[in-house]
């Protein structure tokens, strides 16, 4: 049996070489087609990386864009409140302002009213006091009555004391009467 196993042993032995020696021969093949495959893979590996590279940065711009986008957007709500904020608080501003001119205007319409009104009463009643010039001048055309009166008499008396020295009762009762007139009207 040593010897059958032998043989199989050594029938091995020289297939063994032979493959082995075959594959020798096909090793500068292999080392090549190795070599050629690795050369592609790492070609295709690089395009690969290439479109990756290309992938991403595309995303990332579009995301960049997208916030960028996000960013404009809330800024223009940002102006747009501030801005709206500050016309209401301007136009809130000027109708106070308007509202409070109309309002002085219109107390200084009303203060003129008063003071004309004041003016006109206070120049009628102390100043040019109407009732006051009446009485006035028909007292001064009462007194002038009485002084033609009197001057009458008076130029009568001298024509009578000239032809008589003593006036005539009548005379005297008017006379008399004359003054006591002018003396009641004075007061």
């Amino acid at each position: 049996m040593v010897a059958a196993s032998g043989e199989r042993e050594g029938g091995r032995g020289g297939e063994s070489m032979a493959a082995l020696a075959r594959l020798q021969a096909r090793l500068s093949g292999l080392r090549e087609e190795y070599f050629r495959r690795n050369r592609s893979i790492d070609e295709d590996r690089k395009i690969e990386y290439k479109a990756a590279v290309k992938i991403q940065s595309w995303f990332r711009g579009c995301r960049v864009r997208a916030y960028l986008r996000y960013l404009t957007k809330m800024v223009i709500f940002i102006q747009k409140w501030w801005r709206g904020y500050r016309s209401r608080r301007y136009f809130r501003k000027m109708v106070e302002t308007a509202y409070f001119i109309m309002k002085m205007n219109f107390y200084n319409e009303m203060a003129v009213r008063i003071q004309k009104r004041w003016r006109g009463y206070y120049v009628r009643k102390y100043i040019h006091n109407y009732y006051a010039l009446k009485k006035y001048l028909e007292a001064i055309s009462v007194n002038n009555e009485i002084v033609r009166k009197l001057d009458h008499s008076k130029t009568r008396l001298k024509k009578s004391t000239v032809s008589s020295t003593v006036p005539s009762f009548s005379e005297n009762l008017e006379i008399r009467s004359l003054l006591e007139k002018a003396e009641s009207e004075e007061d």
